[in-house]
């Protein structure tokens, strides 16, 4: 029997509950890792880490975590590493969006987004440091095109996407030299529940086919895990004709 590329492999992914996330589990799952999962839903996460025992015959581990909270996001990597014995890959993935002119964006709105998309993963990556230094481990994050280019429509989200992009770059400098691989994946539009807090989702704004689906960004997301010696550094992801009429 073959040995699955991720076997012996520890996971641990935020926002798992949904969408790239609940993907990104399967893959991994499906490619040997031990797949701890983290989001606000609980009843979610126990309802996949349920489907990916029994489809793939991995192990599971679910932590109801609001990575806005700091204490309890050390909680969640350190109970990982505790039911794991170690930690290899993190998958830096929770995230929301609140897609409003910036005169009418109040101050709450403004903060959920930047300890959403900029608190929690710094204090994921921080916590989780030690221990990828232990394992010469992959550290990814989810970033967005929206933090390569400029948004219009959502100024806000698309400034934590730009850190997002710039720490990853940063901290990729500084702990390479600790055996430390550091990815960050840049999907477009991806069609998810995405948005849909306040709004439409893009699940309901693209019929299937038009737009990257959640699978598609996972399936970069777990080759960019499966680096054991080098580092992918950054991966696009979007559909092929993204950049037609320009």
């Amino acid at each position: 029997m073959t040995e699955k590329p991720l076997s012996e492999r520890n996971a641990l992914i935020t926002g798992a509950s949904s969408g790239i996330g609940r993907a990104t589990a399967h893959a991994l799952a499906r490619d040997g890792a031990k797949v701890a999962l983290s989001a606000r839903r609980e009843g979610k996460l126990h309802d996949i880490a349920e489907t990916l025992e029994s489809r793939y015959g991995t192990e599971t581990l679910v932590h109801p975590t609001d990575v806005r909270d700091e204490d309890a996001v050390a909680s969640m990597v350190e109970e990982t590493v505790s039911a794991f014995g170690g930690l290899d890959i993190l998958v830096n993935n929770a995230g929301l969006a609140r897609g409003k002119r910036v005169d009418d964006l109040s101050t709450e709105e403004f903060r959920t987004m930047q300890e959403t998309n900029v608190d929690g993963v710094f204090f994921a990556t921080r916590t989780a440091l030690s221990h990828l230094r232990e394992s010469s481990g992959n550290l990814i994050f989810v970033g967005s095109f929206a933090g390569q280019y400029p948004r219009p429509f959502n100024p806000v989200y698309a400034a934590t996407k730009w850190w997002v992009r710039g720490f990853a770059h940063s901290l990729e400098g500084q702990v390479g030299e600790d055996d430390v691989a550091v990815t960050v994946v840049n999907p477009s539009e991806v069609r998810t529940e995405f948005g849909s807090v306040y709004g439409e989702s893009f699940e309901e704004r693209f019929a299937e086919g038009e737009v990257t689906e959640p699978e598609e960004v996972a399936e970069a997301i777990a080759f960019a895990a499966t680096m054991e010696n080098s580092t992918i550094s950054e991966l696009d992801v979007y559909r092929r004709d993204k950049f037609s009429g320009f």
